[in-house]
């Protein structure tokens, strides 16, 4: 398969005018054949950028015991991990998670004005400018992937406020630092005692939510199937990869697809990512909208998503058989 995923320039996107019907029908074109493109003129800042990869950086070249001070758990997902499942097989990476904080710039009672939906954040001491980064980098991706669900919506020939409700008060979307090494992170005695290595730096899945927005490196790696191949998502400078997740081909009727997508194993050079996780309130039951069924019938009875992400959060960490999948819900 010899074309590209879509690039996309998403500036228009913040005006109204012809650019923006163009922006919305190629996004809307790009969800429905690929499930992923690439977005330029986002708006995210270089310099931000920069100080997010420095940042990344520092912390994973932490101490993995400074590293292991900061781990997430079953009863708290954010925090670092070293150990993650997908499948069911040892993905071969290092995770630090985070979700949302304060906005003490709003007043109280603000809809944006929460605290960390589904657990506490964990801050690495060592690294002063890391937590005030972090925050800047999520409200930034926030803010990005309200409008892109925007455009998702008008593409489906809905308002574009049609899913607004699930995300604006209590959204539970979180923020990964992802960290690839050459080397299993785990001492030889861990490992013995660890699910097995994959062959994957991560193995194939859908994300679950709405939409992903990734920074990645220029280590490439990321593949997504498509047209009955794996296809590489190459990197490009100043692009931001978005995907759609499970929940946005549920509310689209399968008009946007929830793509699989992979990350190569690497023999040479460490790979870094930062992908942001966009999802709905946990009390939201996602179906087919109705603009998106048109003369067809729902493909999917409502999904609750606190519990599909439970299910799949479990299986993070540790082998419970067969995970979670949205063929689980499909009429």
């Amino acid at each position: 398969m010899s074309e590209a995923i879509p690039v996309i320039d998403v500036s228009p996107l913040r005006l109204d005018g012809g650019g923006k019907a163009a922006a919305v029908d190629g996004i809307a074109e790009a969800c429905g054949r690929w499930g992923f493109f690439q977005a330029v003129g986002h708006g995210i800042p270089d310099d931000l950028v920069g100080r997010v990869w420095r940042q990344a950086g520092l912390f994973f070249a932490l101490p993995h015991d400074e590293k292991l001070a900061l781990s997430r758990t079953k009863e708290n997902p954010h925090g670092y991990y070293d150990r993650e499942l997908t499948k069911n097989a040892r993905d071969l990476k290092e995770v630090f998670d985070y979700g949302s904080v304060p906005r003490p710039e709003l007043p109280a009672g603000h809809a944006k004005n929460r605290l960390a939906i589904d657990g506490a954040n964990q801050w690495p001491a060592a690294l002063p400018e890391f937590q005030s980064t972090m925050i800047e980098h999520y409200q930034a991706c926030e803010g990005l992937a309200f409008t892109l669900m925007e455009a998702f919506c008008l593409g489906l020939g809905a308002p574009r406020d049609r899913l607004a409700r699930h995300f604006e008060r209590r959204h539970t979307s979180f923020a990964r630092l992802n960290y690839y090494p050459l080397e299993d992170p785990l001492e030889a005695d861990q490992a013995q005692r660890a699910t097995p290595l994959g062959d994957m730096a991560l193995h194939h899945h859908t994300d679950a939510g709405l939409l992903t927005v990734l920074m990645q490196d220029r280590a490439g790696g990321l593949q997504v199937f498509a047209g009955g191949d794996w296809i590489g998502v190459e990197p490009l400078d100043g692009a931001l990869v978005i995907n759609v997740g499970d929940m946005m081909q549920v509310w689209s009727n399968d008009r946007y697809r929830s793509a699989l997508h992979r990350v190569l194993h690497r023999e040479k050079g460490e790979r870094f990512s930062v992908p942001f996780f966009f999802n709905p309130s946990y009390d939201t039951d996602c179906a087919p909208l109705d603009e998106a069924m048109r003369d067809e019938g729902p493909h999917y009875r409502p999904v609750n998503w606190g519990a599909f992400r439970q299910l799949r959060t479990d299986g993070d960490y540790a082998d419970y058989g067969q995970e979670v999948q949205l063929d689980d819900f499909r009429l």
